[in-house]
Formats: structure tokens, C-alpha cells, sequence
């Protein structure tokens, strides 16, 4: 009787331990504010790894905690970067790789735009004591940096096609979307009977 594969092994802990860390490293090392690889790698991630893909993520997270401190401000994150994530899942596979180039990038942007929508409810229940009133207030005061995030999700997603490729040759894996397929030509093309003397006497 074969023994079934374990679903986690010690080489996906360890890879993904190796990409929590890169997702931490390159938000910290961001030139711009709000503008990092992130969303990518979320993306990417989810695509090859599916359920496996919030291992990485919750070790970024973990490591926010443990370098910025585990302040109230930490809290949202605990179920904010699963948004992205959901989103990424909801992407059907065998579509053309540019269409889901599209949607990713796009999904991306949707959840840059609404980062500080998703985050509100818990500033307005622990910040602003249940005044939605003074939380719309904040989300508006808010929108110039989610359009920051938005435009930096959007432009990274734009890589997220080839980081697919990459992770999917490192695994083995099959890729998951279509491509354009090129009609193969024959060296060769049909010669009238009679012209090559092949039925010649």
C-alpha cells in the first residue's frame, strides 16, 4: 500500500518561510509608499499554490508583528491580505494567460483602491467607537493613498504572467493558463503526381 504524499512537506516550509521573508524584505525596502511587489507575489503564489499560498502570506504577516510590534494597528491584518487572496482564487485556470494577466492586475487594483474599506471596520469599532459617520470620513481622507496602492498592485500584477511560469518550472508543475498556440509548419509541402517523374516510365 503506497503511503500518500504529505501535504506539507519540508522543502514547501522551508521555500515558503524563504518567500515570507522576501515579501517582508521588499515592502520595507519600498521607495515609494504603498508602492511594493506585494499584491504580485500574493497573486503568484496563489495561483501555483492555492490554499498553500496563505502559508507565505501569514508568515509576512507574522513578521510585520515581530519587527513593527504586535500594536492594535497589526490586528487587520490578520484577515486583510486573505481579501487579495480570495480574489485571486475566484480567477478560473484555463483562460488565455493574457486575460488572466488582466484580471489579476485588475483584482489587484480593486483591492489596493479598497484596502482602506477593508480595514474600517475595525478602525471604526476600535479607533472611532461605532461612529461610522467619522470612518467615512477617514476611508475619503484615506483614498489618495489607496490610489497609490491601487496604481503600484496594478503595475506589478503586470509581471505576475512570467513569476507564474517561473514557480510552476520550479515545482514541476503544469502551467495553468492557455497560450497562444502556433500552427506548425511542414518542411515539406504536397507535389502533384508528375512533376517529381515519380510516376514516370
Amino acid at each position: 500500500m503506497r503511503r500518500r504524499a504529505p501535504w506539507l512537506t519540508v522543502r514547501d516550509m522551508v521555500l515558503f518561510a524563504l518567500f515570507g521573508s522576501v515579501m517582508y524584505a521588499l515592502v520595507q525596502i519600498k521607495a515609494i509608499p504603498n508602492f511594493h511587489p506585494l499584491a504580485l507575489f500574493i497573486a503568484a503564489l496563489t495561483v501555483v499554490y492555492r490554499f498553500k499560498a496563505l502559508i507565505p502570506l501569514y508568515v509576512y504577516v507574522m513578521l510585520e508583528g515581530f519587527m513593527s510590534g504586535f500594536g492594535i494597528w497589526w490586528w487587520p491584518y490578520l484577515y486583510i491580505w486573505t481579501i487579495l487572496w480570495l480574489f485571486i482564487m475566484l480567477i478560473p485556470k484555463k483562460i488565455h494567460e493574457a486575460v488572466a494577466a488582466v484580471l489579476i492586475s485588475v483584482a489587484s487594483a480593486l483591492f489596493g483602491m479598497g484596502f482602506g474599506t477593508f480595514y474600517s471596520p475595525f478602525q471604526c469599532y476600535v479607533f472611532l467607537k461605532g461612529n461610522w459617520h467619522m470612518t467615512w470620513l477617514w476611508i475619503l481622507n484615506g483614498l489618495p493613498f489607496d490610489g497609490m496602492h491601487a496604481v503600484g498592485n496594478f503595475a506589478s500584477s503586470l509581471l505576475v504572467i512570467p513569476f507564474v511560469r517561473l514557480l510552476c518550472r520550479l515545482e514541476g508543475k503544469t502551467y495553468p493558463f492557455k497560450t497562444w498556440q502556433r500552427k506548425r509548419k511542414t518542411d515539406r509541402q504536397a507535389i502533384p503526381a508528375g512533376e517529381n517523374g515519380s510516376d514516370t516510365l
